[in-house]
Parts: structure tokens; sequence; C-alpha cells
């Protein structure tokens, strides 16, 4: 949404035309069915099922993206949010880089009560289903988002220009700034002798940390204290993405996936549904605009084609034919669209959520 909303801005779309986009995306990702199924115990979604929603997503209104603009669009995101969860200083912050999203979309779509109202039942799940995890349970979470992020070193020029991200596009972590809320500063040693406090020493430490104010806010417009999450598009300035590393080897945009959304028919199956979960089809708008994400309707072009070599370089395995365990076979008819139609599980949640989403 702050990248969308940085573009419109700097090709000056009408007003209007840029609310309507900014509604229709926050109101499409945010549908109430959805979300509702989204927050229901599950595992996390593989990259290319993740690209397949925000695919939809980036389309669920009249703006049209090409596939240049659409893998720099997803690069920039998924390094920028790559960047947000690796600063956290304590795990439970990932709420707090949360909720300054949330606090955002809620500024983007204020125009429109139906979309302010998905937007705060958002935040009524948040605090349910989040509100009082532990520490550990946060850490869980934290760890498993940056094993999604592991492999991708995209290089992005406002991280490259603030000296936040190496050539190679890995990031830099400060060591100076605050400590995490209810801890403190380094640089003292306590010794105890039977449960008793004997003695302390301080030392000296090479960086400057120091106290935070105050603990985030996780209530409704109440003060997060972090910056993360916050929109770092507010200043306008050229940001690009770069998917050559400074030598020879190419970045990985992610670890070297198996193509199976031809090869295997049950990842096929449930790619279509998640094409189809969010947005379904949609019929052509005459009003329908197309958002270039680079200066120039060339250099989109030749981001193009370098995506493209990148995308070719994918290895491709193919473990649906050949010899396969009898158990192997049954598991995956286990799995099948029609076993899950018969057991009445979630693959019947996904089919409604299908249909509501195109209507």
């Amino acid at each position: 949404m702050y990248i969308l909303d940085q573009r419109l801005r700097a090709q000056n779309i009408p007003k209007e035309k840029s609310k309507k986009v900014m509604h229709d995306i926050v109101g499409t990702m945010l549908n109430s069915r959805f979300m509702n199924e989204l927050f229901k115990p599950q595992d996390a979604y593989s990259k290319k099922a993740m690209r397949t929603v925000f695919d939809k997503l980036a389309h669920a209104s009249i703006m049209r993206l090409n596939s240049a603009s659409m893998d720099k669009l997803y690069d920039l995101m998924t390094m920028a949010f790559k960047h947000q969860v690796s600063l956290c200083l304590r795990p439970q912050d990932i709420m707090l880089i949360t909720l300054n999203h949330m606090d955002a979309m809620y500024e983007f779509v204020k125009d429109s009560e139906t979309v302010l109202n998905q937007v705060e039942n958002v935040f009524a799940l948040l605090k349910e289903h989040y509100g009082n995890l532990t520490a550990g349970q946060f850490q869980l979470i934290r760890m498993t988002i940056l094993s999604f992020f592991q492999d991708m070193h995209i290089r992005v020029s406002i991280f490259l220009k603030d000296k936040v991200q190496t050539p190679n596009g890995r990031f830099i972590l400060p060591k100076d700034g605050p400590v995490p809320w209810d801890t403190e500063v380094p640089g003292t040693i306590r010794f105890f002798e039977n449960g008793q406090q004997s003695k302390t020493i301080t030392f000296n430490t090479a960086a400057k940390n120091n106290l935070p104010d105050k603990a985030g806010s996780c209530e409704l417009f109440g003060d997060r204290v972090t910056k993360l999450g916050k929109n770092m598009y507010e200043v306008a300035r050229q940001v690009e993405t770069t998917i050559q590393q400074a030598g020879p080897k190419p970045v990985s945009h992610s670890m070297p996936e198996i193509d199976s959304e031809n090869r295997n028919p049950l990842a096929k199956a449930e790619l279509n549904l998640l094409s189809y979960l969010i947005s379904g089809d949609r019929k052509a708008n005459d009003n329908a605009f197309r958002l270039n994400l680079f200066n120039t309707d060339e250099e989109e072009q030749n981001a193009e084609k370098e995506y493209a070599k990148a995308r070719h370089r994918e290895i491709l395995i193919d473990a649906s034919k050949g010899k396969q365990s009898g158990e192997l076979n049954q598991l995956m008819n286990e799995f099948s669209i029609e076993g899950a139609g018969k057991s009445g599980s979630k693959g019947d949640d996904l089919l409604e959520l299908m249909d509501e989403a195109s209507k």
C-alpha cells in the first residue's frame, strides 16, 4: 500500500482514481470472510502461493501492472518487510509493526465507512489472536517469517543509499539505539553468592544504547513507539531493485523452488484456490490504467527481460511422475480436492470464499 500510494502520486494519477484503487485493494485484502479464514491456525503459504495472493490483490481494482512492475513491487514489499522483522528489538514488536501497517491503511481509507469497518474488524482479530501471546510464541512466529525470507537478497536502492544493505543484498543491523522494553542498557555484570548480589562491575561498550521511554501500545489509535512498519516512501525518492549481484552470480529471489504449477496437480489446485480466494475473475474495466514502478517505459521493458532471465534459472523437479510409494500415493489422495470435498474440511471453506469473492 505504501509503494502503490507513492507511485500513484508520482505518476499524477487523478485523486479520485487513486482513492478508488486504495479503497478497492484494502477492501479486497481485508474482506471479512477471507480474514476469518486467514486467522485460522495453518501452515505458512509457499513462496509461489504467497506471490499468487499478491498478484491478485494488486489487480483487485482498475489499476494494472505489467510483469516487470509487479516483480518490482513484490521485491520492494518483501525486502522492506524482511528488514522490519530483522530490526525487531524483541519478538513482540512484530505485533507493533503490524499495527503500524493497520494505522496506515486506516488513513488510506478514512473516506470509506465500509472499508473502515473492515480495518477495525482486523484490529479486533489481531488483538483477539495475538494480544496475549508469550514472548516464546512471538519468537516462533518471528523465526518462521525470517525462514521464509532467508534466501531473498534483492538489492534496493533506498536501502543501499541509507547504508543499511550491503552490495550482496544482506542487511546491516545497527548496534546503537534503544534496547528492548523491560531490559537494561548493556554494561553491567552482577555477581551473586548464596542468592544474594555480592558485587557489581561496570564496563564500557562500543554501542550507544538508551532505555525506551515506554512500551508500544496495541490499542486502537495507540502510540506504537516503534517507527518500524511506518511509511518509508513518504519522502519521494527514486526506489530501484537490482536483480544482479556485484559478482557474476544472480541474486536469488527465493530458494530454488519446485516448479509445480503445471506439474503437480495438487499444487496447481492450491494455487487456483488462492488465485480466486481474494478477487476472483473480474471483467475488463474501461477506466483501467497502467501503473509503472519504473521511471520510463524503456526501463520497465529492460527490467522485464532481466526478471525473465532470473525466473528461467529455477531448478525444476517433477515429483508427480515416476515411481512413488504406495504410502505417498495414499497421502496425496487424502489431500486431493475430491477428498477434501467429501470430508467437508477446509476445502469447502475456500471454495465458498471463492464464490463470495467473485460476486
